[in-house]
Formats: structure tokens, C-alpha cells, sequence
């Protein structure tokens, strides 16, 4: 059930726009559990003076204007090497499909509970079994 906000500068071409979100999705369905069909992902452009990064880079890390900024809402759980993993997936995909540096794939996990979520209807489809309530 995860929900990924994609924010890339406004020059991305539509195909490489779909790439990215089938990377990070692929990566989604293979490291991390995903099952099909559970793809919700918002993809936001912006002008070169929206996208903020360090421009004498971060912990080693150089930017460029390509940069792709990824953040994962997701449900809590899954283990630090499961983690990696998808990192490790959605920047070696995105650059086989794009071209994009690794470098310039910045990605954000947020873990939440289950019953953070409402797929529509106003329901917590989600909700605990037990009928308890935190």
C-alpha cells in the first residue's frame, strides 16, 4: 500500500517520467513485498529553482539538475536489509532506463501503521481485527 511522491525538474521527458515510476514500482513488487496492483504514485515537475539540494553535495554525494527526489509512504515493518535492497533497485533501474546518475536518485522512506491508510470510501479497509482502537 505504499504511496510514492515523485518530484523531478519540469524538463523530464514523459517517457523518462514513466520509467521512473515503473522503477520505483518494480522495486516495490521485488525487494519490498508490494503486491501487484498496489501502485499510487504522484509525480510533481518543477521549475530549476524549486528542487533545493546542497550544491557542494551531501555525505560525498555530488547532485545535478537531474536530481529525482522519491519519497515512500509505507506500512512499518519491513527490516533495514529490505530497505537497502530497494534503494539499492530503484537507482540501479532508474539509471538502466534513463540514464539518470545514481547520484541523483534521493529517496525517502515513511513508515506507517495499517490503519493510517484509507483507499476510498471513507473506510479503513485496513482497520484491526479485534475491533480495538488506539
Amino acid at each position: 500500500m505504499p504511496l510514492a511522491r515523485i518530484d523531478v525538474n519540469r524538463r523530464v521527458k514523459p517517457d523518462a517520467i514513466r520509467q521512473i515510476t515503473a522503477s520505483i514500482y518494480d522495486a516495490m513488487t521485488r525487494t519490498a513485498n508490494v503486491p501487484i496492483n498496489d501502485k499510487f504514485q504522484v509525480v510533481t515537475r518543477h521549475d530549476d529553482d524549486e528542487l533545493i539540494y546542497p550544491s557542494d553535495g551531501y555525505l560525498g554525494i555530488s547532485y545535478s539538475p537531474d536530481i529525482v527526489f522519491i519519497q515512500v509512504t509505507w506500512v512499518a515493518g519491513r527490516s533495514v536489509d529490505v530497505k537497502k535492497a530497494f534503494y539499492r533497485t530503484v537507482a540501479d533501474l532508474i539509471h538502466e532506463r534513463t540514464g539518470i546518475r545514481k547520484e541523483d536518485v534521493w529517496i525517502n522512506l515513511v513508515d506507517t501503521g495499517r490503519e493510517d491508510w484509507s483507499f476510498g470510501g471513507g473506510e479503513m479497509q485496513y482497520a484491526p481485527r479485534d475491533g480495538s482502537a488506539t
